[in-house]
């Protein structure tokens, strides 16, 4: 308990100074969540179903805009990051765990307080509730000065903290608790129960009449007596037998109970806005993490990766789809992970291969892992340099929607128009297997001309198509799914630089379907 002398009049303005976000360490960069939604690339990419995992249990802290949330600039991602290497720290992770455990306690007695309808059980949820709070508060900080933070936004949230407790409101509310506390310890009172009648009198010294009754009784005691426990429902809200009894108690010590009136309109609005913004944004760190542990123990890598809003030469090491390894991991099933790299002018991969050989899988990872890189969030991998792109799209096949009377290709039109309207140098684009309803040479005239606009653009871009041709332009790598060699039925979902080379699957398939040329030969001969 802090002395009158530690007590420090601090105006709340200090306060911001010291201390603005755990997410964000500018206000400027604060997001209105009123106006921001689910990105367009959600679904093509899974990510819905990889926040569905992180925030699975942590629903009441309403997390989903954090994850949906744009990072610009690499200052922010770096601040965040500086964040997740704190918690590398397992005593940091329990104390964090501990605080927002009493936070949420802190929570379901102000919702207690809301539900019952006495007014001075009200009050004592409220005092309990309060009480729990700055224990929290004391605990917390307590735990923080032990540890050697290095990051900007623990730094400053602990000096925050070291004012907080320090300042006149919060030493009043801890004086406040620790003297009503004793003063209702002291209320004793008897009840005289006359039939439907009850009587409320002050308890006097001698009323204990434990003595008594044991000497009376003892001589019939022939063997000791086994002890007799009745348990009795705790419920939250008092019956109106026991609220009218604490009325009268309330009467018969009227200066105790109006400490406890005053007490709840004196701090009413206690908790803190920034310690109350602070235990719902550090959550955001924690269930992300319990997720990323969760995977790692399929023998799988995350890390911090390298960010960049200029330098476009990207690398990734051993990277998997996210969403993918969720579902695996469900099943205990293993994930295949891929390496890919841009370097120089690079710029673009083309993607081809067998059917259901990692093509999808692939485009979903790379689109995965700049998302997750952009707000600030360890990537699948081993180690990883990424691109902070302005915005991620994406173009996947869909079903046609009869309401708009759009054929697919006239969709595909209108969809990769409106994203090549939209995107700047610094966006990336997701394709995968457009124009398929249309001729190959068709196909392959529109292809060139979205993959020229992306070319002249110098954007970053993954293009998986059937179309060998698209892997020859410039600033293109080629990267194919591969098969077994001994067998090219079975899939590797490896995705390795190489030529384009349709012709090797097609001699799969025709294979598989005993339609190669020594097959039609034997049917004949036959």
């Amino acid at each position: 308990m802090l002395s009158a002398k530690d007590e420090v009049n601090y105006p709340d303005e200090v306060f911001l100074m010291s201390f603005f976000s755990i997410l964000y360490n500018n206000p400027d960069d604060d997001i209105c969540e009123k106006n921001i939604g689910e990105p367009s690339c959600f679904s093509d990419l899974h990510l819905y179903q990889i926040l569905l995992a992180v925030t699975k249990g942590y629903e009441e802290y309403d997390l989903n805009p954090f994850f949906y949330d744009s990072l610009q600039s690499p200052d922010i991602i770096t601040y965040r990051h500086e964040i997740f290497r704190e918690f590398e720290d397992i005593t940091l992770s329990e104390a964090i765990k501990s605080f927002s455990q009493n936070m949420q306690t802190m929570r379901k007695h102000l919702g207690k307080a809301d539900k019952v309808h006495s007014k001075y059980q009200k009050e004592r949820w409220f005092l309990d509730a309060a009480e729990i709070y700055c224990k929290a508060v004391q605990t917390l900080l307590h735990s923080l000065s032990d540890l050697d933070l290095r990051s900007r936004g623990f730094l400053a949230f602990r000096e925050f903290l070291n004012i907080y407790v320090r300042s006149s409101g919060y030493v009043s509310m801890t004086r406040d608790i620790e003297h009503l506390k004793t003063e209702l310890a002291g209320v004793r009172y008897c009840l005289y129960i006359r039939g439907r009648e009850i009587t409320v009198l002050n308890a006097e010294p001698d009323s204990e009449y434990v003595g008594e009754v044991e000497a009376v009784f003892g001589r019939f005691i022939d063997k000791p007596v086994q002890p007799f426990n009745e348990e009795f429902p705790d419920y939250n809200d008092m019956n109106h037998i026991e609220a009218k009894i604490l009325d009268l108690v309330a009467k018969l010590h009227p200066d105790v109970f109006l400490l406890l009136d005053d007490f709840q309109e004196k701090h009413e609005n206690y908790p803190d806005k920034s310690i109350v913004r602070f235990d719902r944004e550090i959550q955001f760190y924690i269930s992300y993490l319990e997720l990323t542990e969760r995977i790692s123990r399929e023998g799988l890598f995350f890390c911090i990766p390298v960010v960049s809003d200029t330098v476009k030469e990207i690398c990734c090491s051993e990277g998997f789809d996210l969403a993918l390894a969720i579902s695996l991991a469900e099943r205990k099933e293993p994930v295949v992970t891929n390496d890919f790299y841009l370097e120089d002018k690079e710029r673009i991969f083309v993607i081809t291969g067998p059917n259901q050989g990692g093509k999808t899988t692939f485009a979903r990872t790379f689109g995965q892992l700049h998302f997750l890189a952009r707000i600030g969030c360890p990537v699948p991998g081993k180690s990883a340099r990424l691109f902070l792109p302005d915005k991620i799209f994406t173009h996947f096949k869909k079903e046609e929607n009869i309401v708009d009377m759009r054929s697919s290709l006239e969709d595909d039109l209108m969809r990769i128009h409106s994203i090549l309207t939209e995107c700047t140098p610094w966006s990336i684009i997701i394709i995968n297997e457009m124009f398929t309803s249309t001729s190959v040479s068709d196909a392959l005239f529109l292809g060139k001309k979205v993959m020229k606009q992306a070319i002249k653009l110098d954007l970053l871009c993954v293009y998986v198509t059937f179309l060998d041709e698209l892997s020859t332009l410039e600033k293109v790598v080629s990267i194919a799914s591969t098969v077994v060699l001994e067998n090219p039925d079975l899939r590797t979902y490896k995705v390795v630089r190489k030529p384009a080379d349709g012709l090797s699957y097609a001699i799969a398939i025709a294979r598989k379907n005993r339609l190669t040329y020594e097959n039609i030969l034997e049917r004949i001969q036959s």
